[in-house]
C-alpha cells in the first residue's frame, strides 16, 4: 500500500532586507514519502528566498512537469518556476522555455558540486536561469529544525539568511553559481 504525504502547518514569516519585502505565509506543505527533511526544509527556505504574494507550492516531487514552487502572473504566465535539487540538462532547457525567470537550488555537497560542473556549460545560453547552492552542513542544521508545526522567522540581509524556530536558529549564505544575465 502507498504512504501518504505527511501534512506539515508553516507559519513563516519573511523579512527580506535586500528586496523590501515583509510578510507572514501560511504554508500548509506536503511531504511526499520519499523526500528528506533536508529537501522539505530547502522548499521552505526557497519560498522564503522568492517569497511574493502569488507564490505557491506545488505538487512538487510527486510531478515531473511542474517545479517544486511557482509564481504565476494573473494572466497564467509562468514567471517564476523554483525547482530543487539536481536536475537535468532537459528539465533545465524546458523550464527556461516555460518561465520568465528560473531558480535552481542544488543542495547536497559534492554531489551537487559534480552535477553543476557537467551542466554549467550547457546552462550559459539561459539568460533566465539562476543557481543556488546551498551548503550539506546548512541543510542538515535547517533539516533539525523540521517539525510537523512550525513557526519560522526568515530573515534575509546582505544576501545571508537567518532562519529561527522558538530558541534555535541557523544561519545559511546561498552561494550563487549562476546568475541572470
Amino acid at each position: 500500500m502507498a504512504q501518504n504525504a505527511t501534512i506539515y502547518k508553516v507559519e513563516l514569516s519573511v523579512s527580506d532586507m535586500d528586496r523590501h519585502y515583509y510578510e507572514t505565509h501560511k504554508l500548509t506543505v506536503a511531504k511526499h514519502p520519499s523526500e528528506t527533511d533536508q529537501r522539505l526544509m530547502v522548499r521552505i527556505l526557497a519560498f522564503a528566498l522568492n517569497a511574493h504574494e502569488h507564490l505557491e507550492m506545488t505538487k512538487g516531487i510527486s510531478t515531473d512537469d511542474e517545479p517544486d514552487i511557482w509564481q504565476k502572473s494573473l494572466s497564467g504566465d509562468l514567471d517564476v518556476w523554483v525547482a530543487l535539487g539536481l536536475p537535468s540538462e532537459k528539465v533545465i532547457r524546458q523550464s527556461c522555455n516555460k518561465a520568465e525567470k528560473v531558480i535552481v537550488y542544488p543542495y547536497g555537497g559534492r554531489t551537487a558540486e559534480m552535477w553543476w560542473e557537467k551542466v554549467k556549460n550547457s546552462t550559459t545560453r539561459f539568460d533566465n536561469l539562476h543557481v543556488v547552492s546551498i551548503s550539506e552542513a546548512d541543510t542538515d542544521a535547517l533539516a533539525k529544525l523540521a517539525n510537523r508545526a512550525m513557526k519560522l522567522q526568515v530573515n534575509i540581509q546582505d544576501g545571508d539568511v537567518m532562519v529561527s524556530v522558538d530558541d534555535s536558529i541557523v544561519y545559511v549564505t546561498p552561494v550563487e553559481w549562476k546568475g541572470a544575465a
